[in-house]
């Protein structure tokens, strides 16, 4: 059994600065605040990528005072608008595969959770993703050497969602990672952020779940182009349940006002 809690698209930006007026590290700290004093007994925390905005090295150390003190382990993870250097020179005890990819696997409890590092440094398609043969080459290798049912996490989402405009910055080799998801009978659901709105799918057979984000989401825009909305709507992080090989999703929208809890 375990407990996971997720966070994703945090685009934490230097103190002073907004985005369409909220600070992403004060809503990064009140979600933060909200999972220790709801979920203190989760097994771990991860980060799905995007964690800064700009990938600045500044921004990587406000990230890093306001994850300090925590009650569980975190993992981090990168996306389109981190910098991996930058990240990897304020985090240097990040875990990492042999090759420098922000990529690792955690045993917890009765599941593995596969972490995929989906920045691409020059994509194609700006601000799109990519797993190069690499980075491939060391999934194949993750899920092959365990039997246990295995929670893939990535930041771009492998396949189209019907926004548009993200669909056209997602990942370039979409079809490749579900192919090579689904040869594999261990892997038991998939998970992702970068649309910054609440999905769940069945693609190829495989379970994907898209969280929003603790800042900003995107708007019920499906089939519009261009990428850069955003509206003010609750900020929320998503606790995983497993069982064996089954998985249970919650979403948590934070910001909402408390009700109180009464019987009917």
């Amino acid at each position: 059994m375990a407990k996971i809690l997720v966070m994703t698209d945090l685009h934490l930006t230097l103190e002073g600065e907004t985005i369409i007026g909220l600070d992403p590290g004060a809503r990064l700290a009140e979600g933060l605040a909200h999972a220790a004093r709801m979920h203190p007994d989760a097994d771990r925390l991860i980060l799905m990528g995007d964690l800064t905005h700009h990938g600045r090295g500044a921004e990587y150390a406000r990230l890093k005072s306001l994850l300090s003190a925590l009650p569980w382990p975190v993992t981090l993870m990168i996306g389109n608008h981190d910098n991996r250097a930058a990240f990897r020179a304020a985090f240097p005890g990040a875990a990492t595969d042999e090759n420098g990819f922000v990529q690792s696997v955690i045993d917890a409890g009765d599941v593995r959770l596969v972490c995929l590092d989906t920045h691409e440094l020059r994509p194609s398609v700006q601000h799109a993703g990519r797993l190069c043969p690499q980075r491939m080459d060391w999934l194949t290798r993750t899920l092959a050497a365990d039997t246990r049912p295995c929670l893939v996490f990535l930041h771009h989402p492998p396949f189209a969602t019907g926004f548009t405009g993200m669909d056209g910055i997602g990942l370039l080799n979409a079809a490749e990672l579900r192919a090579t998801l689904a040869a594999h009978a261990n892997v038991a659901h998939v998970f992702a952020g970068h649309i910054h709105r609440t999905i769940t799918a069945s693609v190829d057979g495989l379970p994907v779940t898209v969280f929003k984000s603790p800042c900003h989401q995107m708007p019920m825009l499906l089939g519009a182009p261009g990428f850069g909305h955003s509206v003010a709507e609750p900020g929320a992080y998503g606790i995983i349940l497993t069982v064996g090989a089954d998985v249970v999703v919650h979403f948590e929208d934070f910001t909402l006002p408390a009700g109180e809890v009464g019987q009917h």
